[in-house]
């Protein structure tokens, strides 16, 4: 027998249930049976594999046993030395892999637009960031990734480099070579440790990405809960590397996950894992003939454009229509949400769609979606869409103040159009994706003026701000 086709945590689950165990042990719901009444239909069923550290359940923290086997076959199915689940989403993930590579002082080359639990990782060590400016489609409106020749430039600047930390693919699923930089970086024995949040599914090989961890990144971040049938806040991290510490990453796990885990999110990611797995070459045909007659129906929508990814390198699974009308994509997204019709995100040109990993003879309701979206946007004319304002950006750069320095310094609030080369006391976050526009301790330029104006005006959503809504924004005073 295959081994993939097994589920062993998830199996391990379902025998305890079938024993109609009397709990006298955490959670308080008792295997479901304490419980209201009108959630009953909703939790009745998950809470039967909702348990804890049982005998025969393992333990995510020292794990031997089901959860050990579960995560060799995530190994073997990645080629990696070493992965783990993880319940508290990629971020955690993030977290641990940052902070057992990286120390107080120690310069880390960073991917400019990487996600926000990345720079909380950085603020905790006390490192000292360079940030990398990742290349700008002009057509697409939105950063990529990182040059290979910036990388060689960064290394060539900054030697002592510790680490190289990037985000691949980017929300919007377009890549870049990230092969040709882990090449370089480890020349010089520089670890890449990698963000592939939205990559879990890329080692189905061609027409996907490769994975990062294909590809020889050292560690190698995943959400499985945003493109494979995972809960919310499953993930996966990937070690394939001895330039990292196994143990320090394994203790920085412990110390940031929660000492309860969620078992029904550990049983979604055996799942995910062996839905993976088993995925073959009729599975992958269905779903590119569908993906096909998705696209050509959007095409056909006037005030709309789908967006090709360059080369035809990206990821199928994303799907970025562009407004060619006079609405923003925030206010498409809005048209689109009263037709029950949820993107995953908007921004002031594009909404992003994320597809499912069908598998063949699975539903999805592709046709009504794309009648719906052509309801949503009927009678709009078409209409040229506004000339991109973006100024080229310094390729290398590092923060104003170092994070050890902050804390002694004061801050104060201004008018947002007063704030041109002050230094943002404030991490100011467009939420969806989660990707600092303004990063605490950075210089506030007419460049990052300019893209928060725009945001602000197409209705953007923000986190790390308490007041940017309103125009103001907080800076470091010497005063």
């Amino acid at each position: 027998m295959n081994a993939q086709l097994k589920t062993p945590l998830y199996q391990a689950l379902l025998d305890h249930a079938a024993k109609q165990p009397i709990s006298f042990h955490v959670p308080g719901h008792k295997q479901g049976l304490i419980n209201q009444p009108e959630a009953n239909a909703a939790f009745k069923d998950l809470l039967q594999i909702d348990a804890t550290e049982l005998t025969g359940l393992d333990d995510l923290h020292a794990a031997e046993d089901v959860i050990l086997e579960a995560e060799t076959l995530l190994a073997k199915l990645y080629q990696t030395e070493k992965s783990f689940f993880l319940v508290n989403g990629s971020t955690v993930g993030n977290l641990a892999m940052i902070m057992a590579v990286c120390e107080e002082d120690d310069l880390v080359l960073v991917q400019r637009n990487c996600h926000k639990s990345v720079l909380n990782a950085l603020k905790l060590t006390k490192a000292r960031p360079v940030f990398l400016e990742p290349e700008y489609n002009q057509e697409w409106k939105a950063a990529g990734g990182i040059k290979l020749e910036t990388i060689k430039e960064a290394i060539n600047r900054y030697p002592e480099a510790k680490a190289i930390i990037l985000t691949y693919p980017n929300y919007y699923g377009l890549v870049n070579d990230l092969e040709g930089i882990i090449t370089v970086a480890h020349l010089h024995h520089i670890p890449v440790l990698v963000d592939e949040a939205h990559g879990p599914h890329f080692i189905i090989g061609d027409p996907f990405p490769v994975s990062a961890t294909k590809m020889g990144a050292d560690i190698v971040v995943q959400s499985a809960h945003k493109t494979l049938p995972a809960m919310t806040m499953g993930s996966f991290l990937h070690i394939n590397s001895q330039l990292i510490n196994l143990n320090k990453v394994k203790g920085y796990l412990g110390m940031l996950q929660s000492s309860s885990p969620s078992y029904p999110i550990m049983a979604s990611l055996d799942i995910a894992r062996n839905y993976l797995a088993t995925y073959d070459g009729k599975d992958l045909s269905f779903f590119l003939t569908k993906l096909s007659c998705f696209k050509e129906e959007l095409s056909k929508i006037p005030a709309i454009k789908v967006l090709d990814f360059p080369n035809n390198q990206g990821d199928p699974l994303k799907i970025t229509i562009q407004s060619r009308c006079g609405l923003s994509g925030f206010e498409l997204q809005n048209r689109l949400e009263e037709q029950s019709i949820y993107p995953e995100l908007a921004d002031p040109y594009n909404v992003l769609l994320i597809l499912p990993l069908l598998k063949a003879g699975q539903c999805y309701p592709f046709e009504a979606a794309a009648a719906k979206i052509k309801q949503a946007l009927i009678d709009i004319p078409v209409q040229e869409l506004k000339e991109d304002i973006h100024v080229d950006r310094q390729n290398i750069s590092e923060l104003a103040i170092p994070y050890k320095d902050m804390e002694k310094l004061t801050q104060k609030e201004v008018l947002i159009e007063k704030a041109l080369n002050l230094v943002c006391a404030e991490t100011v976050i467009p939420y969806p994706p989660g990707i600092p526009l303004l990063l605490k301790g950075e210089t506030i330029t007419i460049d990052k003026l300019n893209q928060l104006n725009l945001l602000l005006q197409s209705g953007a959503r923000f986190q790390g701000s308490s007041s940017v809504k309103e125009g103001r924004i907080k800076i470091f005073s010497a005063t």
